[in-house]
């Protein structure tokens, strides 16, 4: 076995799984540590399985705690809507909260997300190739707080049918959702760059130009109104 092989192996043990597609097999080798990025993130990214907000403090080091501190702090500045991502692993649903979500191309059209590489619900996201991003309304902080929860049924009390374009999950009362069908993935540190193609996409309700988003800054959930 090569070099390359037995980093591919490494990686696929290490990992739990397969290397994604579009992922160098051995680019393992020049990742920050996951614990150093972690530290990083912290409560500026909601897409891995913690409430959000909640703290991680993985450095015993005065100054490292601070760097990571004002780290957070700079990144929670930017102000975002909250996504929850759904997809369908046999007959079960599986769902993970996102604020990292953006649009990256209209020709074709292509969004794009960011999944830890501790998340439990991206390996069966990977796995299935297709997705849906649910824009959550502002009322709907108990849908986003549930699907960032580790050890609960996150779908418990939540209505939601298949979509039309790849059946994955669309929650009742979101603003809109985009069904989307994996397009490529790359690495982040220790996240993964997922960019989806759109197969349909649809806003929600008559009036749905005046519902207001969920939005989260500086660490909370807020409204336009708040």
């Amino acid at each position: 076995m090569d070099s390359v092989d037995t980093v591919a192996a490494d990686n696929e043990t290490s990992s739990g799984g397969e290397v994604p597609d579009g992922i160098s097999p051995d680019a393992r080798a020049t990742w920050p540590h996951p614990d150093l990025i972690q530290s990083w993130l912290g409560d500026a990214e909601v897409d891995f399985e913690l409430r959000p907000g909640d703290e991680v403090a993985v450095h015993d080091d005065p100054q490292a705690q601070a760097e990571a501190r004002r780290f957070r702090d700079v990144l929670g500045c930017f102000g975002s809507g909250i996504t929850v991502i759904t997809t369908m692993s046999g007959d079960e649903p599986v769902g993970m909260t996102c604020q990292s979500f953006s649009s990256v191309s209209l020709d074709p059209p292509l969004i794009t997300f960011i999944p830890a590489r501790s998340s439990r619900a991206w390996p069966m996201i990977q796995r299935s190739g297709r997705f849906c991003v649910n824009v959550l309304a502002a009322d709907q902080e108990h849908v986003s707080t549930q699907m960032a929860t580790k050890g609960v049924d996150k779908f418990a009390g939540i209505d939601w049918t298949p979509g039309a374009g790849t059946g994955s999950p669309v929650i009742a009362g979101t603003l809109a959702h985009l069904d989307c069908t994996i397009h490529a993935v790359y690495e982040g540190g220790d996240h993964f760059i997922v960019v989806g193609r759109v197969e349909h996409l649809e806003q929600h309700g008559p009036d749905a130009e005046t519902v207001e988003p969920l939005l989260y800054f500086k660490g909370r959930y807020r409204t336009t109104d708040s």
